[in-house]
């Protein structure tokens, strides 16, 4: 009889198995979101306040979550997070010549990061060697080791291919081209790591930490080396069938034009790369020029520098004003370098994009400067990362 209800306790249904299914509910909100106050989780959870509280005593006890600032986890106006104990999410982010490792916890807080600069051309087995040893200085410093880790995220400046996993083309890291990327570092760091490319994590950055947090629909577009969006519709991110949605940097402009790295002609990319911008600026403003400069000597009133900066707006204006009318976002964030920019770049956009847009498409639209700056790939791989670990 005993051996009966013990066998009772575990079938569905049973207050045991009830119980635990409202505990995982209260953690996969958590992990969801970072931080919630116990309303919040009984909003998100559909849980009875009085079933939250209970839960949270219990999940506080177990050391599982914690009430930063008090002593009385039933008190329901303050905030409850994941601790440590929960484990550890990472994020892996190649640049054109950098690597950076961040490693967060399940309540959405960076712990530890790690930056080192690359050659150009750098083999893709060579930098997962490095990331791993980035990643271990970073877990040394927290007193953990991979045994902590429960997903990766890693972002790469190019296509990925969705039924194959390798690098697709054209890419500004030529050495990982035709490489499974998540094979080679799962295999190499000893746990599934899951990739895309960098302006998908600017926008999970973005949509989790930064300037598109409270929006449904939300468009990100990197303007740097490399021109691409991300893009968050309905909520969650949208990579569209091959995985390549959101290349803007390859919508053609000028039929006529320069030929691209992808080998068409007149790509956006061609007319608004941040190479490209400052070449049309070096001839008169030095050859060490940077977009920084660039926008400094704007700022200070350099008519050519204004110029230069007002066409590239310009030009994304109209990639941008096609984007909205197939997409309708709710908010378009602008990231990369040339978001130092500013109004000097975002003024002349919204001015094309009004222009070429359907209006019912832009009436409502949003145009901003991404909030995260150079850490938004870095930041989305841990979102990635967090997206990854979340329970099933």
């Amino acid at each position: 009889m005993r051996d009966s209800d013990n066998g009772d306790s575990q079938r569905p249904g049973s207050q045991s198995s009830l119980k635990s299914a409202n505990q995982h509910r209260v953690v996969r909100a958590l992990q969801t979101s970072g931080e919630l106050t116990q309303a919040e989780i009984a909003r998100r959870t559909g849980l009875a306040p009085a079933t939250v509280s209970n839960m949270v005593k219990e999940l506080t006890a177990a050391g599982m979550v914690a009430v930063p600032g008090g002593d009385h986890p039933g008190q329901r106006g303050r905030a409850v997070r994941l601790t440590r104990k929960m484990g550890l999410a990472v994020g892996i982010d190649f640049g054109h010549r950098h690597l950076t490792v961040a490693v967060a916890d399940m309540a959405h807080q960076v712990l530890a990061e790690e930056r080192v600069e690359l050659g150009a051309g750098h083999r893709a087995e060579d930098g997962v060697v490095q990331a791993g040893a980035l990643l271990d200085a970073a877990l040394d410093r927290l007193g953990c080791d991979r045994t902590s880790v429960l997903a990766v995220g890693m972002g790469l400046p190019a296509p990925l291919e969705t039924d194959t996993g390798e690098v697709g083309g054209p890419s500004i890291l030529p050495g990982w081209v035709g490489v499974d990327a998540a094979a080679i570092a799962s295999e190499y760091l000893g746990t599934a790591v899951d990739v895309d490319n960098d302006a998908n994590l600017g926008v999970l950055a973005e949509h989790m930490w930064g300037a598109g947090r409270g929006t449904t629909d939300l468009a990100y577009i990197k303007l740097s080396d490399g021109v691409g969006a991300g893009l968050v519709l309905d909520g969650r991110l949208y990579r569209g069938r091959g995985g390549t949605a959101g290349e803007i940097g390859h919508l053609t402009l000028d039929e006529f034009g320069q030929v691209c790295r992808c080998g068409n002609r007149g790509c956006l990319e061609t007319l608004v790369a941040s190479h490209v911008v400052i070449g049309l600026l070096a001839p008169s403003r030095g050859p060490d020029l940077t977009i920084a400069d660039i926008v400094a000597m704007a700022e200070g009133g350099d008519a050519a520098c204004i110029r230069v900066l007002a066409d590239t707006g310009r030009h994304v204006g109209v990639a941008v004003a096609s984007l909205c009318n197939l997409v309708n976002p709710e908010r378009l964030v602008i990231g990369g370098e040339l978001a130092l920019a500013g109004e000097l770049l975002l003024g002349p956009m919204r001015e094309v994009v009004g222009r070429y847009a359907v209006p019912s498409a832009v009436r409502s639209l949003d145009i901003r400067v991404a909030e995260l700056g150079p850490r938004a790939q870095v930041l989305g791989a841990v979102a990635l990362g967090l997206r990854s670990a979340l329970p099933a």
